[in-house]
């Protein structure tokens, strides 16, 4: 480890507190359905959706109706995606004259990007005609990204409100967030991208002469404006098979920095936001306290054990660090840090291949994804995930003090902590259920590259993405066969939506409870003793997915490497 390590680390950080209240403030003013500077340019557009749609803004809706709403326009979404996949072979905008995709990977797909998951069993330079990476995927990047927030959004008025029977309104606020938010950023982050160097053309390849004078034909395409909304709502998904590690998407050291302040940079400013909603911008400072602490165990731990490099090569004299499957142009610091991001959010982004990380170094980007995703986390998913904990934490905390415990002015009781642990819970079940069936069956066990431990990690890094709609993997297992596009495609739909409405079952709930000022009694939910209690509450629960994978997982590999051995 070196100090301009440690300085990159901690100016990442300074910038991501500086601009944490800017962007509160303006997702705040979405919240409340405030005229921003940007409505005289898309206040029209804005208002004509409506019409088209015939949809009355300021008709709120229940938590049930706003479930029912979000799922329906979630699902035929990933239908129209699923049919553009089939038929691209006959669609336009294929200049490469690519075929329409099997029904198993274009099922996997739709899936993958309906929920702000973006696991990707091919190589897009190959597979993916523009047509469908510009109408088919990332639509997807905008709409899922809108609606974690719009659902946070929801989560946010059921703490503020007081007896109320409604959360808000679905599509105001999708739409909202996308014209004023999301679209705004995203033109001018990809200006920024085509000045860095990143392609942005309808054609589909160009051809080059190398330096031997041989021709080289690249692949080429509307690649910064799917960058910049990848990156922005925590997609993740690369135009090209090598992500952020490869030129055309990620060019320099500043574009590699952009590219991990975007990805958290919405989320930070979720917390400021949910604290200006309930009155008292400490909690959301407390939140967001809690996230830091989580982010920067994680990358300490994992910068620690890239820099000491790896302990089998250090037994046949070779010394330095693990550079193995990192770009030379960001080094073991960029990629680290980018690997905890990445994961930390549900980005699943990558410019190194986790695959190649050393045993404990990619042990934290799992740990990240099974904490819950909830250090930062997606947009919008992030906060409302880290509330559910927080709901158990002041359960525990009312356990303590012998009170019914209280959170920002609501009674949290029984029905709360159900759904709470109904929602988390779904973690741990699906991820160690479908990683057993995996390491049993044959057709699981065809996928890993790896043998023992290892491939064992292989497949429990592929669950534990599609459950936690991370996407990243250790890219060495094979998963575009019927098989695993099958299983990850159920683990991808139960992790996004049986989240989901159990949180927006609780959002219904504290919206018509009654406020609860604080007492003598209330345990306190700003100060340290909150923030330590949360961050231990995330640490035991995410335990629930992490501890039973050890016993074959990344601390056995560790162990083997130590030994000098690889299995």
């Amino acid at each position: 480890m070196t100090i301009q390590g440690w300085i990159l680390i901690a100016a990442f950080v300074g910038i991501l507190l500086a601009l944490t209240k800017p962007m509160g403030l303006w997702l705040h003013a979405l919240y409340e359905g405030r005229r921003t500077p940007l409505h005289t340019v898309f206040g029209p557009v804005e208002r004509g959706f409506y019409r088209l749609a015939g949809i009355d803004p300021t008709q709120e809706q229940g938590w049930r109706r706003y479930a029912v709403h979000m799922l329906l326009f979630n699902a035929v979404l990933m239908f129209f995606t699923y049919a553009i996949l089939r038929l691209q072979g006959v669609l336009p905008g294929n200049p490469l004259g690519f075929a329409g995709t099997s029904e198993h990977l274009a099922a996997n797909t739709a899936i993958s990007f309906t929920t702000n998951t973006n696991w990707q069993s091919y190589s897009g330079e190959s597979t993916m005609s523009n047509l469908s990476q510009m109408l088919g995927l990332t639509i997807h990047n905008f709409m899922s990204a809108a609606t974690g927030i719009a659902l946070a959004f929801a989560l946010f008025r059921g703490f503020a409100r007081r007896e109320a029977k409604t959360v808000g309104n679905f599509w105001a606020d999708c739409t909202r967030v996308t014209l004023y938010l999301l679209l705004p950023l995203s033109i001018v982050y990809a200006l920024f991208l085509i000045a860095s160097g990143v392609p942005q053309t309808l054609a589909g390849s160009v051809d080059v002469a190398t330096l031997e004078g041989v021709k080289q034909t690249l692949a080429i395409g509307p690649v910064a404006s799917q960058e910049a909304i990848k990156m922005l709502g925590t997609n993740g998904g690369g135009f090209f098979n090598a992500n952020s590690a490869h030129p055309f998407e990620n060019p320099t050291a500043l574009t590699n920095l952009v590219q991990m302040l975007s990805i958290f940079v919405i989320g930070f400013g979720l917390t400021w936001t949910f604290g200006k909603a309930v009155g008292n911008t400490k909690q959301g400072w407390a939140i967001l306290s809690a996230m830091v602490i989580l982010f920067l165990a994680g990358t300490t731990v994992a910068y620690w054990q890239e820099a000491a490099g790896n302990p089998i090569l250090h037994h046949l004299g070779v010394a330095g660090g693990n550079m193995e499957g990192k770009e030379v142009r960001f080094g073991i610091v960029a990629s680290s840090l980018f690997a905890v991001v990445t994961t930390a959010a549900s980005c699943g982004a990558v410019n190194a291949m986790h695959d190649s990380f050393t045993a404990l170094g990619g042990m934290i980007p799992l740990f990240n994804i099974q904490l819950g995703e909830v250090v930062v986390g997606g947009v919008g998913a992030g906060i409302y995930g880290f509330l559910l904990f927080a709901i158990l934490a002041v359960f525990v905390a009312g356990l303590m003090v012998g009170r019914t415990p209280e959170y920002v002015g609501k009674k949290i009781e029984a029905r709360e902590v159900k759904l709470a642990v109904l929602a988390i819970a779904i973690l741990p079940l699906v991820i160690l259920g479908m990683t057993a069936i995996s390491s049993v069956v044959a057709d699981g066990l065809a996928g890993p590259l790896n043998k023992g431990p290892h491939g064992f990690g292989e497949i429990l890094y592929a669950f534990t993405s599609a459950v936690g709609n991370n996407g990243s993997a250790f890219a060495g297992i094979t998963a575009n066969t019927p098989y695993y596009n099958g299983m990850l495609g159920v683990a991808m739909w139960l992790g996004r939506f049986f989240v989901i409405v159990p949180m927006l079952a609780i959002a219904g709930s504290l919206a018509a409870k009654k406020y609860t000022p604080a007492s003598a009694g209330s345990f306190p939910t700003t100060g340290a003793l909150w923030v330590g209690l949360l961050v231990g509450i995330i640490m035991i629960l995410g335990g629930l997915t992490f501890l039973p994978s050890l016993a074959l997982g990344p601390i056995a590999d560790h162990l083997a490497m130590i030994a000098g051995k690889t299995f």
